[in-house]
C-alpha cells in the first residue's frame, strides 16, 4: 500500500530530510585521512540528538550504528569501525533521522584527499544519474521512467547499476512502498501521483553489476572488488514541481 502525503506531511518530511543534509555536512568537516569511521558515526549521532531528533538507522532491523559507511568497493550498509580513512578512498555515507515521527534519508559519496580521475568520474556520473532519475519523477510518469533514466545514463557512460538494492517510499516508516529500482523500462510500474514521497538512490559500479553480502550480515560489496558510488535524495511529487526534500547544499558549503 502506498501512503500519499499531504502538504503538511511533506513539510514535516522536509524538516527531517534537511536535518539529514546538515548531518552529512557536519561529518563532511571530519572526512579526512586518519579519522576512524566509528568516530564519524559518533559525530553524526551527537549532532542528530542535539537537533532534537533520533538516528533513524540505529537499531533499525538490528543495524548497530547511526550511519552506513561504505568504503571503495563497499556499495552500501557498511558498518562503522576502527578503519582509518586513507588518501584516495571514496566513502558513501548514508544517514537517516526521525523527527516529528517522520523519516529523513539521504546519502553522499565523499572523496578523501586526492582521488584518481577514473574514480572521480564514477562519482560524477552516479550523482548525475540521480538527477536524471529525479527529472522523471513527475505526475503522470511511471516508476519505470525514473529507473530507465538512471540505468540508461549510467550504462551509456560505461558503468553498471546494482540490481539487488532499490530506492523506496519514505514517511512514518523508513522503507515504504513503492520500491524504486535503478534499472527498468519506460512506461512500467505504478503511475506517479501527487503526494508520492520516495528516496531515489543510484548505486553504480565501476565494473560488473554483481554484489556480495559479507558475513557481518550487512555490508554489500562489489563482486569484482572495483569501486562503487552511491547518492540519494528523498523527493516529493507535487502539482507544481518535483520537490527535493533533502539537500547537498550544506555539504557543498563545507567544501
Amino acid at each position: 500500500m502506498i501512503f500519499y502525503k499531504s502538504k503538511e506531511e511533506i513539510e514535516l518530511l522536509r524538516e527531517s530530510n534537511l536535518l539529514v543534509g546538515k548531518t552529512l555536512a557536519e561529518v563532511a568537516k571530519f572526512m579526512k585521512p586518519g579519522i576512524k569511521t566509528i568516530k564519524v558515526d559518533k559525530i553524526a549521532e551527537e549532532f542528530i540528538r542535539d537537533n532534537n531528533a533520533i538516528p533513524g538507522f540505529l537499531d533499525y532491523g538490528g543495524f548497530p550504528n547511526t550511519l552506513c559507511i561504505s568504503i571503495n568497493d563497499s556499495v552500501v550498509h557498511g558498518i562503522p569501525s576502527d578503519y582509518e580513512l586513507k588518501e584516495g578512498d571514496i566513502v558513501s555515507v548514508d544517514c537517516g533521522v526521525i523527527k516529528n515521527e517522520y523519516y529523513g534519508d539521504s546519502a553522499f559519496t565523499f572523496q578523501i584527499g586526492e582521488v584518481n580521475e577514473k574514480t572521480k568520474r564514477l562519482l560524477t556520473v552516479t550523482k548525475l544519474s540521480l538527477y536524471k532519475g529525479i527529472e522523471k519523477a513527475v505526475i503522470g510518469n511511471r516508476i519505470g521512467d525514473i529507473s530507465f533514466a538512471i540505468q540508461n545514463f549510467a550504462e551509456n557512460n560505461g558503468y553498471s547499476v546494482v540490481r539487488d538494492l532499490v530506492g523506496h517510499g519514505v514517511g512514518r516508516n523508513l522503507h515504504e512502498e513503492p520500491q524504486v529500482p535503478n534499472f527498468g523500462k519506460r512506461g512500467k510500474g505504478i503511475k506517479i501521483k501527487e503526494g508520492l514521497v520516495i528516496a531515489i538512490e543510484p548505486m553504480v559500479n565501476m565494473g560488473a553489476k554483481g554484489v556480495i553480502q559479507l558475513k557481518d550480515g550487512w555490508t554489500i560489496k562489489t563482486y569484482d572488488g572495483l569501486p562503487s558510488a552511491h547518492f540519494e535524495h528523498t523527493i516529493a511529487v507535487t502539482k507544481e514541481k518535483t520537490d527535493i526534500l533533502s539537500s547537498f547544499k550544506y555539504i557543498e558549503e563545507v567544501f
